[in-house]
């Protein structure tokens, strides 16, 4: 692998552990498509550095398990604010 990509691997791994950031908030953080970060941190990492691999593993874990409860309170806040911007307080189906 080259070293520039391993070097990427592991500023990326550190700012996730550092950070507890989600894929998607670490590639906008380094300008990477959410697939690129996906391929660093599950494929690349572990044989450059074992040790940081767990860590970026338990976090990404972590997230991959609450995922649909961040999804689910995303949309009941869109709901809310839909709702509360209608005139009549109803409010209407989202687009």
């Amino acid at each position: 692998m080259r070293e520039e990509i391993e070097r990427r691997c592991i500023s990326l791994a550190k700012y996730i552990v550092r950070t507890g950031a989600t894929v998607r908030q670490a590639a906008g953080a380094f300008g990477m498509s959410k697939s690129s970060v996906h391929k660093d941190m599950h494929e690349r990492l572990r044989p450059v550095h074992p040790g940081l691999y767990a860590e970026v593993r338990e976090i990404l874990d972590y997230h991959h398990a609450v995922r649909h409860l961040r999804g689910g309170e995303a949309t009941r806040a869109r709901w809310k604010a839909i709702r509360e911007s209608a005139p009549d307080g109803k409010g209407q189906t989202p687009r």
